[in-house]
């Protein structure tokens, strides 16, 4: 029998690289004029802000970065939107849809 290897979790912070692993990509339906996320026997549907935030989670850019990004396009306070993106992040990087790079 294999031995196997326990999963650690990804924890979020403002200095995470945020990265979709290969397996998961996200598409747009132009049928039904949105995004999809599509994972190994799951579908997501995210709305317009975690499009947003995921479209710069390119394992270049930290959650920081892409907060400062965000706000100023949305004209919100950095530390509300960075929040609010680590939060969304970690609930995605719990169900294996985000990574770290």
């Amino acid at each position: 029998m294999a031995e196997m290897i326990p999963r650690t979790r990804t924890i979020v912070t403002g200095a995470t690289k945020p990265q979709m692993p290969r397996h998961i990509k996200m598409r747009h339906d132009a049928g039904r004029g949105r995004w999809i996320i599509l994972a190994p026997e799951r579908v997501y549907d995210p709305d317009d802000v975690a499009v947003a935030v995921l479209k710069l989670c390119d394992a270049q850019r930290t959650v920081n970065d892409i907060a400062a990004t965000l706000s100023t396009e949305y004209q919100a306070p950095v530390d509300v939107v960075t929040a609010d993106i680590i939060s969304m992040l970690q609930d995605l990087a719990d169900k294996g849809v985000v990574t770290a790079a």
